[in-house]
């Protein structure tokens, strides 16, 4: 053994009987010179010294971790940490080796970049898969003492989809759920995006019964509280606590908008609308509305009189003529549980009368009380969801189990955007939620019952998949054009928004019957559409097919105006002799008998000149193949308040996709769509997709000298553009994505399914590379075939496993772990793919319910 090796083994206690065992995540205490130096030297110099700089990086003279060289440690500790450096080839550090290595820097980076922007980027999900996954789902090696699981301290900024829902239930009234339409929007759901994307909280839509414009000119018109988030991201999981804050800008908004709430609630339209505009009589508006055009203004909107709109302590503090102190109380005992989930401390509802009497005494009552509530929608509870573990006893491990209305939240958040019900509630209040038993006696409870809404399940599987992305990719309208559907308007991105809430349902359809939920997602063969999704789930004809359909046209449109020409002289015969019985006609009623008469005639007259003159015109695209859409008629969770004719409706059709074509979600326009671009599909992005959360691979960071751009060549396919990822440099990471998301080729960007390209049959193959289960790797003959394969895979069910990990703990997993996950995997397998028994398995776990 050299000198070298032998200072290595020494310093990390590797192999040596009495060595201290190493317990992941604890702080690793050497040095620089008597620890990174040496693994530098034995594992990475060789290859990276001053003579050999193998891909120009020279590791010969590199000191200890400081701001300067932050971002060469960085990008060291993403290549030893993904197993990618030392390479394959050489020889390997020992687990705890690399393990301790990798601590190590993140350990140092922390500790130099704490003033300087401070380093996060091993707690973002994209970063999940550095650690090893057969050191969570394996045998561990020896020399490893796992920590008990915990999650850190900590509080979660609400969601941009929580915060609406949440304030949502302040002004307006949802529908309770119907077992007979269970697809429609209830309460309880999150609040839908609208028309364009955008998600807002409307006042009042349900009580608009006339408005000028169209849809557009009417968004416009009503007033709405838009999302208040910072740091907005486009993939992936979005609710780790460590991603959003509030700044002074968001706190000045949301206190701006917390008065408009206040007033709504009080007042309802009246708050934003004239009293002339509030009648069941829209003619009566009309006649003294101001004149001209007010298309996306307030006053072009007319209110029924009925009264929608929960009427709360807000409204009798307003009403009541002498305001006294115990109306008071209890709006604020409202207006705080409804913003923070559980009732005020004494000490807080002290606080928050005192500022509300203040602003009574200071301004009047009128302003003064929205002025006080105002200040309730900016407490930390109401932004934030805090897991400190306030009342728990620690143990002697150092962890603290939650208790009581924290751990109460925290069971309510996994599943439900709004307050707790009441049989949740009256256990806090009880003293009933402090233990596992308890969590597990709400949970299950929660889950079985269909009427308990809990979109965070279904949020789950939009950050998962990134199915949700498609209407807010901007398409170039010639290249939308040419891939077979409109690429007129916002025909395509309305399209889009309606496929997401298909999706969904289908997503929520297969969580219903709840067996093998991720197998039945990757493969099911049942579709959720609209009217308009025959084309999207259809396909493109083959050159030869086109041509034949276009001839087909060309004979009918001949046959056409031969007919018309036919028909036009045996009209012109008839109208004449019409003619000559209308001179002649004495009777009125005779003469106005003859007169409709020659209406009708003259108007088939015109039809058929028009036939003879231009033809019968084409009957759709004949590039086109449309999918037959049929099957049972069901619902899908869209805004149930009218946005005019451009509405997205939710009447769906329960369809079987086109035999041979399509297979499970990864094969929906949906989810294609959001994973291309404006010009083309995006193969690098969707290899990466099966890649990241499928595999459980990671990938490096794209370097900063990187271009990473396709070569623009009109003409060619994307499969020879991407010939430039194959360059040495390049082919490293690429290698793990292009070849997984190149099957996917036998779509266009718009999720057309197709059999040629450019004329030419279009090349859908594959290969499965270092998968980390032999039995997946090798190649692959189209999209299809990739996904059957990955389907059965125990690997790709545990990486789902460690997803959903992510999603419930908000937060990477660590070797730590491992106990936790691999009773989720069993508890799913013995299920037989239950996402209820997953869910149950993870909320009931020490990591949710224990903090360090």
């Amino acid at each position: 053994m050299s000198i070298i090796l032998r200072g290595v083994v020494c310093a990390l206690g590797v192999g040596i009987g009495w060595a201290k065992p190493y317990i992941p995540g604890e702080p690793v205490k050497l040095g620089f010179k008597d620890f990174a130096a040496e693994f530098l030297d034995y594992h990475c110099v060789e290859c990276h010294d001053e003579a050999t700089k193998k891909g120009d990086l020279s590791l010969e003279d590199l000191g200890p971790v400081d701001e300067t060289n932050a971002a060469l440690w960085k990008s060291i500790w993403a290549q030893v940490s993904l197993r990618e450096m030392p390479p394959k080839k050489k020889e390997q550090p020992k687990v705890i080796e690399r393990l301790k290595f990798s601590d190590w820097i993140v350990d140092e980076l922390q500790r130099v970049m704490k003033d300087k922007g401070e380093f996060q980027a091993h707690l973002d999900p994209h970063k999940g898969n550095f650690l090893d996954h057969d050191l969570l789902f394996g045998k561990l090696p020896d020399g490893i003492e796992l920590a008990p699981p915990a999650s850190p301290k900590r509080i979660w900024r609400v969601t941009p989809q929580e915060h609406i829902t949440r304030l949502n239930e302040l002004i307006n009234t949802e529908p309770e759920y119907d077992p007979e339409k269970p697809g429609i929007r209830t309460r309880g759901d999150t609040v839908p995006t609208n028309h364009g994307g955008e998600l807002k909280l409307y006042f009042g839509a349900d009580r608009i019964i006339k408005w000028q414009g169209g849809t557009v000119a009417y968004a416009t018109s009503v007033k709405s509280v838009p999302v208040v988030l910072s740091s907005a991201r486009k993939h992936g999981f979005e609710n780790y606590p460590n991603f959003h804050t509030v700044n002074s800008a968001e706190a000045t908004q949301i206190l701006g908008k917390a008065e408009d709430i206040l007033r709504y609630m009080a007042y309802g339209p009246l708050s934003i609308a004239n009293p002339e505009q509030i009648t069941d009589d829209p003619a009566t508006y009309e006649k003294i509305r101001p004149k001209g055009d007010l298309r996306g203004l307030p006053t072009a909107l007319v209110y029924s009189t009925k009264v929608k709109r929960p009427l709360t302590p807000v409204y009798e503090v307003m009403k009541a003529s002498q305001l006294s102190e115990d109306l008071l109380l209890r709006a604020v005992n409202y207006v705080f549980e409804a913003v923070t989930f559980r009732p005020p401390t004494e000490k807080e509802l002290e606080q928050y009368l005192l500022v509300t009497s203040e602003a009574i005494e200071k301004v009047g009552k009128e302003d003064g009380v929205f002025i006080g509530l105002s200040a309730i929608f900016l407490d930390r509870d109401a932004l934030f969801r805090p897991e400190l573990g306030v009342s728990g006893k620690p143990s002697k491990d150092g962890r603290v189990m939650l208790q009581d209305w924290e751990l109460g939240l925290a069971v309510n958040h996994a599943l439900s955007y709004i307050k707790p019900d009441e049989q949740l509630r009256e256990s806090i209040v009880e003293g009933r939620m402090r233990t596992r038993a308890d969590v597990k006696r709400e949970v299950t409870r929660m889950l079985m019952d269909n009427s308990f809404r809990k979109p965070r399940i279904l949020r789950f599987f939009r950050d998962y998949f990134d199915h949700d992305l498609g209407g807010y990719i901007c398409k170039d309208d010639k290249a939308l054009a040419a891939t077979g559907v409109s690429g007129r308007g916002s025909n395509h991105y309305r399209a889009m928004f309606d496929a997401t809430a298909s999706t969904d349902r289908l997503i929520e359809l297969i969580l219903e019957e709840d067996k093998e939920v991720l197998k039945e997602l990757l493969t099911t063969q049942k579709v959720v559409a609209t009217r308009s999704d025959s084309k999207y789930f259809g396909g493109l004809k083959t050159r030869e097919e086109r041509n034949a359909a276009i001839a087909e046209q060309k004979k009918a449109d001949k046959l056409a105006k031969e007919k018309a020409a036919a028909d036009l002289e045996a009209l012109k015969e008839e109208l004449t002799v019409l003619d000559a019985k209308i001179k002649v006609a004495k009777d009125g009623q005779t003469k106005k008998g003859l007169d409709r008469e020659k209406k009708k005639l003259e108007g088939a007259k015109k039809k058929a000149q028009n036939i003879v003159k231009k033809g019968a015109g084409t009957r759709g695209n004949p590039a086109l193949k449309e999918a037959k859409i049929s099957g049972p008629k069901i619902f899908a969770r869209v805004s149930h308040r009218s946005f005019g004719n451009g509405s997205m409706k939710p009447e769906r059709t329960l369809a079987t996709a086109p035999k041979g074509e399509r297979m499970g979600i990864l094969t929906h326009p949906s989810w294609l769509v959001s994973h291309s671009d404006a010009m083309d599909n995006h193969a690098i992005l969707r290899g990466r997709w099966i890649r990241e959360r499928l595999l459980g691979g990671g990938i490096p960071d794209v370097p900063i000298t990187v271009d990473a751009m396709l070569p623009d060549q009109p003409n060619t396919t994307l499969r020879s553009r991407m010939h430039v990822t194959r360059e040495t440099y390049c082919w490293t990471c690429h290698e793990k994505m292009d070849p997984l998301g190149l099957p996917f080729e036998m779509f266009n960007h718009a999720g057309l399914h197709r059999t040629t390209e450019l004329g030419k049959p279009v090349d859908t193959s594959g290969v499965i590379v270092d998968s980390g289960d032999p039995k997946l790797d090798g190649p692959v003959e189209n999209a299809l075939d990739l996904i059957k394969k990955l389907s059965e895979s125990e690997r790709v069910e545990q990486v789902f496993i460690r997803h959903a990990f992510r999603y419930w703990m908000g937060r990477n997993e660590t070797i730590n772990d491992a106990p936790v996950l691999q009773e989720a995997h069993r508890v799913y397998r013995k299920s037989g793919g239950s996402m209820k028994a997953l869910i149950a398995s993870l909320v009931t776990s020490d990591a949710f319910l224990y903090r360090r």
